[in-house]
């Protein structure tokens, strides 16, 4: 009697259970990324976390790897593909798979930062978005502004006339090289490592990047000026490998998709402060920052920018700069 009424005290367990539907399993992401852990990214990545496991009632873990103690951005998206990794934060890398992505980062094509939310956001940022998921096999989940690309010398340069052929050290993208020298300098593509050097024994005249690095290479020891170009703003996206997405009960993406909604908007705050704070402690160490004539700047860059963009993504670099 007592085996009976243990056998139907177990089939109605059975029975409850099948009736609830299968347990979610645990699932922990691997996140990898290139910055330290005083970048406001890893900050976002861990803000990431924290959400998803919130949201998810603890079912979703985020297992952090800054200082590309992953590996380094593109063999992580190499990773995501095969199976061996399931996020990263990467931006322009991926158009060596999705040629759209080359849009992220377009010398003038964005007049601000409301404009580029606009395209991040509107319907050529998911145009992008598509071809990333369709052409990486990453699927963004949301994306991160970065900071505007400025011109440092040690003299004021507020019109492209005063370039007059100054030699600036330029990343070896070939669009940022065609718009330089459509605006009157001479680019230099070299590796990051050297700018420092070059610029103490004057190989190169100046170099333009985010002030972040500016900042970090320690550059201003040895340029004095900061000419607000801001010529290049981009973004940058959080994604998930669509293998893992996939694996991902709906449940679980819906956390995941919250949780980087949420993690969007504390990056922004993150952002902006920092920005702010780069100016005031650049500006403690001597530097000055000198407003130009960025309209000017941008008419002489535009045909080069456009005439280096592939043909086929053409059409959509026309539409960011008509928006513009």
């Amino acid at each position: 009697m007592i085996v009976n009424k243990l056998t139907r005290l177990a089939a109605t367990c059975a029975a409850i259970a099948l009736l609830a539907g299968p347990a979610m399993a645990d699932v922990t992401l691997k996140l990898g990324h290139l910055a330290n852990e005083d970048n406001i990214w890893h900050k976002a990545a861990v803000k990431f976390g924290e959400e998803v496991a919130a949201l998810s009632d603890g079912r979703v873990k985020v297992q952090i790897y800054p200082n590309e103690s992953l590996g380094k951005e593109i063999d992580l998206i190499n990773g995501m593909q095969l199976g061996t990794a399931d996020m990263t934060i990467t931006g322009e890398s991926l158009q060596n798979w999705a040629p759209k992505a080359a849009l992220l980062a377009l010398p003038y094509g964005y007049r601000s930062l409301e404009h580029m939310d606009q395209v991040a956001s509107g319907e050529i940022g998911k145009q992008i978005e598509a071809e990333i998921i369709e052409k990486a096999s990453v699927r963004p989940l949301t994306y991160f502004a970065r900071g505007p690309r400025n011109l440092s010398a040690n003299k004021e340069i507020k019109t492209p006339a005063e370039l007059n052929g100054f030699k600036l050290r330029v990343p070896n993208v070939p669009v940022f090289v065609a718009a330089w020298q459509a605006m009157g300098a001479n680019p230099t593509p070299m590796a990051f490592s050297e700018v420092f050097t070059s610029l103490q024994n004057g190989t190169i005249n100046g170099q333009e990047n985010p002030l972040a690095l500016f900042k970090s290479g320690g550059f201003y020891e040895v340029q004095k000026v900061i000419n607000k170009t801001e010529h290049v703003r981009s973004w940058i996206y959080l994604v998930i490998s669509e293998r893992t997405w996939n694996k991902l009960s709906d449940a679980d993406k819906a956390a995941v998709t919250e949780a980087a909604k949420r993690t969007q908007a504390y990056e922004r705050q993150l952002f902006l402060a920092d920005e702010a704070a780069l100016v005031a402690d650049l500006e403690s160490k001597g530097v000055k920052f000198v407003d130009v004539d960025q309209a000017a700047f941008a008419a002489k860059a535009k045909d080069a920018v456009l005439k280096s963009v592939p043909a086929d993504i053409r059409p959509l670099a026309e539409q960011i700069f008509s928006s513009n």
